[in-house]
């Protein structure tokens, strides 16, 4: 019988555990690393009160607080990467609690001098930085300062709002502690009688088997846990909906979606462009689900049909083939961009790849200026998490390119640009498949794959990012959020997005939207569709060889955040102000459904 055993943190192979001694050799010197930290918070006020009395003393203090944040995420990064691949970890719960708190206490600490540079006025500062090289370094940053200058509010009360950064965190992590050790899934029942394991590790690949029993009896029990956590969950949203109406409401924006958008100068037409194009666009999905209705040979389908394989043998990629065919799709970025991907893989330890107890859902890439960028997943021998792990090595060299290029400043970009970078890597890597592995039946899964991504990116988030808004309309309209409005509301959406191929089990799906902590980062899940659309534009590009098109595209990575997202992506010749990127996307996708037609003409396959 297959095992049902997901195994402990202490049984995974050390090869496959990210570098943590890279950071800290051991949790005693983070521990000492945390105290010399908390000693320079403690300080900083003190040493740098004289930070407006001319060009060097203001160079100083901004130098020094950036350096300062960045030894502070350096111990963030390691007490969250420890809790993340273990939530079971009670002392690492314990370190991820204080790092946080540490940031929160370094955020204030260091919040006097936005207000007071504010104080001096850009004219001095433009005198400064003509006369100090190392200070015109912070033009952007002072332009962009002197630009939310009206949000700005008072010196005590920045130093609150940063105070406020730690317990205003909580409804995340309670999101997290409850969903990735609290609830117990347990065992998923297959047709042949094995018993499967369900964790956040190893759902999704649950919903990749053949066997429909399987995948439907592991899609309830996991929807069945959140449903009965429904009014907690709930709840914590809410509590996090209104923090964003708050912290809004301080910085003097309309709404939160203006407050989500405006530190970056992205015009809240961007959102409701992607959320226009995207519904407009609805029928190509709907085409897409009667062919896989079609080909699944079911007379209705059912959410967790979605990612059901149409092969009978889909690819088994073990993890070491996987970076191979990611190097090999990567080739247009030139030698040395591959054999960095290839070294982090395979030498220096940047993934944490399999999956064990307590490790969290889903997969993301993490880390600082002065670290590897580390990556967190749950890899299962699939195409499906091939392009994950490609994916996540997009986030991972856009942050190796532009930490390599910017000084501190400019070394954390935007969540909008992030995902351009990663979906960037899956078209490539899914171009070069495409070409190479000429038989059917893997172009097949392939396709597959590619076309989960894009329900991910173009369907799932663009009805998430319409649920994301109506939720937080409620709040700031003063009605309060229930259980049951809520799973009606994700219901309704799911039904409209799906179409009329797929049954929607109302009471189960409609807690889709508590399965996705992206949304305890407002107005993030837009960003992927945004992401996807440019990132699909400039692979084509790069394949076909157009002139400077690589060359661009590089550019924009390692400009990092010494430009606002929007301006970063016109170096590579690509703007989200209009609807063209959305609308190529759909191209691509209806090009996929194309291609899966053809592949699979006459065919109809058997219920599982």
């Amino acid at each position: 019988m297959e095992s049902n055993s997901v195994p402990t943190r202490d049984q995974v192979d050390p090869r496959f555990k990210w570098n943590r001694e890279s950071l800290f050799e051991s949790p005693q010197a983070w521990e000492q690393a945390f105290e010399n930290v908390l000693s320079e918070v403690e300080s900083f006020s003190t040493t740098y009160e004289g930070f407006n009395a001319n060009a060097a003393a203001l160079t100083q203090a901004l130098e020094g607080s950036y350096a300062l944040m960045n030894r502070v995420e350096h111990i963030l990064l390691y007490a969250s990467l420890e809790y993340s691949v273990d939530s079971t970890d009670d002392a690492a719960a314990g370190r991820s609690s204080r790092a946080r708190s540490l940031l929160a206490q370094t955020r204030a600490a260091t919040s006097f001098l936005e207000p007071g540079i504010l104080q001096i006025g850009i004219q001095q500062i433009n005198t400064w930085m003509d006369e100090n090289p190392e200070l015109a370094i912070y033009q952007h940053y002072f332009d962009d300062l002197f630009r939310k200058a009206g949000h700005y509010r008072s010196a005590e009360i920045e130093n609150l709002m940063g105070l406020l950064d730690d317990p205003f965190a909580g409804t995340s992590s309670t999101m997290r502690a409850l969903t990735d050790s609290d609830m117990q899934f347990g065992d998923a029942h297959a047709s042949d009688g094995n018993l499967l394991q369900i964790t956040q590790g190893t759902f999704s690949g649950m919903l990749t088997r053949r066997d429909r029993t399987l995948r439907q009896d592991a899609w309830q029990r996991y929807f069945d846990r959140y449903l009965e956590h429904r009014h907690t969950l709930t709840s914590n949203l809410e509590t996090s909906t209104k923090q964003a109406v708050f912290a809004a409401r301080i910085r003097r924006h309309t709404s939160t979606l203006e407050s989500a958008l405006f530190p970056y100068a992205i015009p809240t037409s961007v959102f409701h462009n992607l959320l226009e194009t995207t519904q407009r666009k609805l029928p190509v999905w709907h085409r897409y689900f009667e062919l896989r209705k079609h080909l699944l040979g079911v007379d209705s389908l059912e959410l967790y049909d979605t990612w059901a394989p149409l092969t009978e043998s889909p690819p088994v990629v073990s993890f070491e083939q996987a970076v191979e065919w990611i190097c090999q799709g990567l080739a247009p970025l030139g030698k040395e961009y591959v054999e960095t991907v290839r070294r982090g893989a395979l030498e220096e330890r940047w993934i944490d790849v399999l999956p064990n107890q307590g490790k969290r859902q889903g997969a993301f890439s993490w880390g600082s200026p002065g670290t590897h960028p580390f990556i967190v997943m749950s890899y299962d021998n699939t195409l499906f998490r091939l392009s994950t792990l490609a994916h996540e090595l997009g986030h991972s060299m856009h942050s190796y390119l532009c930490w390599g290029e910017q000084p501190l400043v400019y070394c954390d970009y935007s969540l909008f640009v992030a995902e351009v970078a990663s979906n960037m890597h899956q078209a490539l890597v899914r171009a070069y498949l495409l070409e190479t592995q000429t038989d059917p039946s893997f172009q097949i899964a392939l396709i597959e794959e590619a076309l989960a991504n894009f329900h991910r990116y173009l369907l799932q988030m663009p009805t998430l990012a319409r649920f994301e808004l109506a939720m937080h309309q409620e709040i700031e309209a003063g009605r309060g959020l229930t259980p049951d409005t809520m799973i009606e509301r994700m219901a309704d959406m799911l039904a409209e997005a799906y179409g009329s191929a797929m049954n929607i089990d109302r009471r189960r799906a409609g807690m889709t939207w508590a399965t996705f902590g992206h949304l305890y980062v407002h107005f993030y899940v837009f960003q992927y569709a945004t992401g996807i659309a440019a990132a699909q534009a400039l692979a084509r590009r790069v394949v076909s060889g157009e002139p400077g098109a690589c060359e661009n595209y590089l550019k924009f990575l390692r400009a990092g955040g010494s430009l606002y997202p929007l301006d970063a992506l016109d170096l590579a010749g690509i703007d989200l102000r209009s609807p063209e990127p959305i609308e190529q996307a759909f191209q691509v996708l209806e090009e996929m459904i194309d291609r899966l037609e053809r592949l699979t003409a006459g065919s109809r396959d058997h219920p599982a």
